[in-house]
């Protein structure tokens, strides 16, 4: 049995893996908070629950573009919780798959930008190119949706913490 940095013998295999040093840069320019761990967004900043996403669907405070939409509810928490539904209409699993990963990617880098209290859900529904098309309609989609949001009195029906 191979040890898990030797090469796996498969064509193209370019041999074990480089070990990244702790403290190093990531490849987008920026460093991890904690040596070695590459920063994602943690259980409590995600919607995990089909009844956390029907609570964000009903309170119908939307934005769209021709790309995604972005759906907007106040938590009652001191941070913004993110969703991603993607569905089968957009292509395959590996599809599917690698943008939701563009998707949380661009909300983790631009979530500071966000107003802090809401539960977001996102839903492409048309092509993403690159992760600047991703942040570019997201910086646009999401204090719009929030804005809704709270012109629709939702900010009365907050989820319990």
């Amino acid at each position: 049995m191979r040890r898990p940095n030797e090469p796996s013998g498969h064509p193209g295999s370019a041999g074990p893996r480089p070990r990244r040093e702790a403290g190093t840069p990531w490849p987008d320019g920026g460093t991890p908070a904690v040596p070695g761990v590459r920063p994602t967004l943690s259980r409590r900043q995600r919607l995990l629950k089909s009844s956390d996403f029907r609570a964000v669907y009903a309170a119908r405070a939307r934005a769209a573009d021709t790309r995604l939409v972005v759906y907007a509810r106040p938590n009652g928490l001191g941070w913004t919780r993110l969703g991603v539904s993607v569905g089968k209409r957009v292509g395959g699993a590996v599809q599917r798959n690698r943008i939701k990963r563009l998707l949380r990617e661009a909300f983790r880098l631009l979530r500071a930008a966000f107003p802090a209290g809401y539960d977001v859900v996102m839903v492409p529904v048309g092509r993403f190119d690159s992760l600047a098309d991703v942040e570019q309609s997201l910086r646009a989609l999401v204090p719009e949706a929030v804005r809704r949001a709270e012109s629709r009195g939702a900010a009365g029906r907050t989820a319990a913490p």
